[in-house]
């Protein structure tokens, strides 16, 4: 005797060994045993053998029309064996009623589940309801197989191109254009990125960065609103300074400019002055949401998204030959031991004389100019003979809070790479396209105007930093524990010691038309300045204030990603540089392992980190000559092979790791989030 049972909606059929009253023991033709109740047992028989019946009536169900066997049921609740007899014939046999069964089991828009093996016909509205859901799929399906079809042919369809970043990066795994790739991936044996460029989806690989970063951070465009750009107060007092600012060319948003005043006196004043949007945005306006919507200005070779309207930021950038509204710290120093005699905060008017800039000086401004007077520079601007004692001032003291800084750390800081310089030839304001010229030019880092400024920024922030600490005025910080390997920059609302940069605490104030933090700590400096030991009542930001925690998370995640694609972008350009001047091979020096047994090479005189094979034997430090393989400008790779290794052996044995090199991004495939696992769980796959 056999018996067909339901496991878990699953239909099988075995020999009964034994049976009792609530359960029987069944053994499948698999030789399973299994034990299945009797409320699970739907039908007892002598033959065909269960294998035979399963098969017979899967089969015979295909042929049963759900419609007519609708038709033909009863209103009340039935039986599988009672849907045979009406829809066959009377004497319905044992392979008729389980392909009844299947077919009932199998029909869930035509037929109710109301317990094993019974069923209740649907109501007619349900029905139609159904058929126009099912009818819809099928619609779909084949809109689904044309556009994969398409795809597979090297042709893109409109709605696919249309949703590509979405489909990407951000998909809806239930819509019709992801669907569509998927398949197309398969039949095509494709990744699907590489599927969508065979297809013409990407017809432009800037472009193609470009609209990914809008996807991710810009949705809505890099447009702003119509905005009124606030005037700042009219009784700011006017300072009497003759301030410069020192920066590259490309630079308009002017954040920072420094004075010094009693050279030759015995005490010198260095002031520091900071831009101050913060005296008129207000916090809450229509301009902070934008200013925090932002959160940062986005730099790339050739173009920029800035964090303020440009109407704000002509108001507020400290051009030359007017009087900007500034914050202004003064330090008072010993002119012969640099001891700091005294710090005073300052809001007023500050008149900039020259705007500086690094890329048309530094190579006048050396070290030896600024420490020999009777150095002479041909076509020297009178602008900077003018300001050469303030300036050489600023490089002694900077040399000295420089190693103050150094003595603290505990080491040296490093400069021993190169800053790059990138410019796009003939390109104007408007965001490039990728057909540019492009030119890579090398900036020691280091340089004395760059010491200069960066030593300036230093005392400011630190020094407001400590100021906030002392009112009692909470404000947005970056500190480092200690210098030990994986101890990283953190952000937080406390005065914490800053162990990379050598300083007690540390915030970031000096750059409030480019990064929010900055226009932030701004108005609790503002407030600082204008209210002393009461500051904390009337200070934007109270302590414990969850506004300045939601601040520091939207921040670090906005401005990690808008780090990530400058340095995604500067990639770019840097192999369009190869392409360009049709540079095939290239030195470089080992630095550490590389994915897949490879080793990560830099290049000597490029910034370009890339993996190459034939130097696993090789010690880090090794100079090698690479053949460059093929660039991929869409995932950013490209790989390399040694061609031979340049220096002595014996050169580079004690070369020590740099946890600079340890955090150094290196581009590769680009993780897409298009699942191709057919009914697994979602996964991320990568382009090839």
């Amino acid at each position: 005797m056999y018996a067909l049972f339901d496991d878990a909606g699953k239909f099988l059929a075995g020999r009964i060994l034994s049976e009792a009253e609530s359960s029987a023991q069944i053994e499948l033709d698999s030789g399973k045993r299994v034990k299945v109740k009797a409320a699970n047992l739907l039908l007892k028989f002598d033959k065909p053998t269960p294998a035979e019946l399963i098969a017979q009536a899967q089969t015979l169900s295909e042929d049963i029309d759900p419609q007519l066997a609708w038709e033909f049921a009863p209103e009340q609740e039935f039986g599988f064996a009672d849907l045979a007899r009406d829809y066959f014939s009377e004497n319905a046999s044992i392979t008729e009623q389980v392909a009844a069964l299947f077919k009932l089991f199998e029909a869930p828009h035509y037929f109710r589940r109301a317990g094993k093996g019974r069923f209740k016909k649907a109501p007619a509205e349900i029905v139609q309801q159904a058929l126009a859901a099912i009818e819809k799929k099928a619609q779909l399906q084949a809109q689904i197989d044309a556009w994969a079809v398409e795809l597979v042919n090297g042709q893109c369809p409109a709605p696919v191109q249309q949703q590509l970043y979405k489909i990407l990066f951000r998909p809806d795994k239930n819509a019709p254009e992801y669907k569509a790739v998927v398949e197309a991936s398969r039949k095509a044996q494709l990744a699907p990125l590489a599927l969508l460029q065979k297809a013409g989806a990407i017809d432009s690989s800037y472009q193609f960065h470009w609209q990914r970063f809008l996807f991710d951070n810009f949705p809505k465009g890099t447009g702003f609103p119509a905005v009124t750009a606030p005037l700042p107060p009219a009784d700011l007092p006017l300072a009497t300074v003759e301030a410069y600012s020192i920066d590259d060319s490309a630079t308009t948003e002017i954040d920072d400019a420094l004075s010094v005043q009693g050279l030759g006196s015995g005490q010198v004043i260095v002031g520091v002055h900071i831009a101050a949007p913060g005296l008129a945005i207000e916090p809450g306006s229509a301009l902070d949401h934008l200013g925090r919507s932002r959160y940062s200005t986005v730099y790339m070779p050739g173009y920029k998204v800035t964090m303020l309207p440009d109407e704000v930021v002509q108001i507020y950038t400290l051009d030359e030959g007017r009087a900007n509204p500034a914050v202004s710290l003064y330090v008072t120093y010993d002119e012969a031991t640099l001891e700091v005699l005294n710090k005073e905060t300052r809001l007023e008017r500050v008149p900039v004389v020259t705007n500086f800039r690094y890329d048309k000086l530094d190579h006048i401004a050396t070290e030896a100019w600024l420490t020999d007077p009777a150095l002479q520079v041909e076509d020297t601007p009178q602008s900077l003979l003018d300001k050469r004692a303030e300036l050489s001032f600023l490089y002694r003291l900077s040399r000295h809070l420089k190693a103050g800084r150094e003595e603290v750390r505990g080491k040296p800081e490093n400069f021993n790479r190169p800053d790059y310089n990138f410019r796009l030839q003939g390109h104007g304001d408007q965001v490039p396209d990728g057909t540019e010229t492009v030119q890579i030019s090398v900036r020691k880092r280091g340089a004395p105007l760059d010491l200069i400024v960066a030593e300036a920024a230093i005392v400011a922030n630190s020094s407001w930093g400590q100021l906030l600490a002392d009112y009692g005025v909470p404000g947005i910080y970056r500190s480092q524990a200690s210098l030990a390997p994986g101890i990283k920059v953190r952000m937080s609302t406390k005065a914490l010691p800053h162990a990379g940069i050598g300083v007690k605490s540390y915030v970031w104030a000096t750059s409030p038309l480019r990064r929010y933090t900055d226009l932030v700590n701004q108005w609790q400096i503002i407030a600082c300045a204008r209210h002393g030991a009461t500051a904390a009542l009337v200070a934007p930001f109270k302590p414990k204030d969850a506004e300045l925690f939601s601040i520091i998370s939207g921040f670090d995640a906005a401005y990690s990603a808008y780090n990530g694609y400058q340095a995604g972008m500067e990639r770019y350009w840097t192999l369009k540089y190869l392409t360009q001047n049709h540079i095939s091979d290239l030195t470089a020096t080992v630095m550490k392992e590389g994915p897949a047994g490879s080793m990560l090479v830099r290049a000597d005189e490029l910034p370009l980190v890339f993996p190459v094979l034939g130097a696993q034997s090789l010690p880090r430090g090794a100079q090698v000559r690479v053949k460059l393989g093929e660039i991929d400008e869409i995932t950013l790779d490209v790989t390399g092979t040694v061609l031979e290794r340049l220096d002595d052996e014996q050169a580079n044995q004690a070369e020590t790791e740099s946890p600079e090199d340890e955090e150094e991004a290196v581009a590769g495939p680009i993780a897409i989030a298009v699942d191709m696992s057919d009914g697994e769980d979602a996964a991320t796959t990568k382009t090839d």
